[in-house]
């Protein structure tokens, strides 16, 4: 995959994981993203700092030069990120923000709906920005780690039929399919 806006940060291919202990990237995980609005738009991060200020207003916390670190170079990235890979690029900003911060704020961020938890099964939760975003979904290399995004219309309709046929009011679902990738079938299929 080509390069991201987040490459500034990463210092190269995006979706990597990232060892804490080590300081640096350990293994390459692609990314094939779907974006509504590109990512670090001046706009874009004035309604995210306007949404994160008036819900830490009404829980009665603190706004922060911190959290804003985060949240702006959480917005620029086009990855899936965990914890640990956030912290990483946030520390190359201001070393002085700790892993615990960058946890919190994460857990806020998902708190307001600035950002979505996303679980690939893999044991790490990862996070995805959602301002101005359509609902989509992911497939997910059980092999390598990549992750498709993709736009399915048909699975809002179902969600839809199904919740008027239970009265239910649904705000939103996950779908991800888990599968093994077409680079990762050639790798296999070259060593049989």
């Amino acid at each position: 995959m080509g390069s991201s806006s987040s490459d500034a940060f990463c210092g190269g291919t995006t979706g990597r994981t990232y060892n804490r202990a080590r300081g640096e990237y350990l293994s390459h995980r692609s990314q094939k993203r779907v974006d509504d609005v590109q990512p670090g738009r001046g706009d874009l991060l004035s309604e995210a700092q306007r949404i994160l200020a008036n819900y830490l207003r009404e829980k009665s916390l603190k706004q922060s030069a911190k959290r804003d670190c985060i949240l702006n170079v959480f917005l620029k990235t086009r990855d899936h990120l965990s914890t640990e890979e956030l912290h990483g690029l946030v520390k190359r900003l201001d070393p002085s923000i700790g892993y615990t911060t960058v946890y919190r704020t994460l857990k806020l961020l998902a708190q307001c709906g600035l950002a979505y938890e996303v679980d690939f099964s893999d044991g790490v939760m990862r996070y995805e920005h959602s301002l101005n975003r359509r609902t989509h979904h992911h497939m997910v290399c059980t092999s390598c780690g990549d992750s498709i995004e993709f736009f399915a219309p048909e699975l809002e309709e179902i969600e839809g039929r199904i919740g008027k046929q239970f009265r239910f009011f649904p705000s939103r679902h996950s779908f991800q399919v888990f599968g093994t990738c077409q680079t990762c079938l050639k790798k296999n299929n070259a060593r049989t």
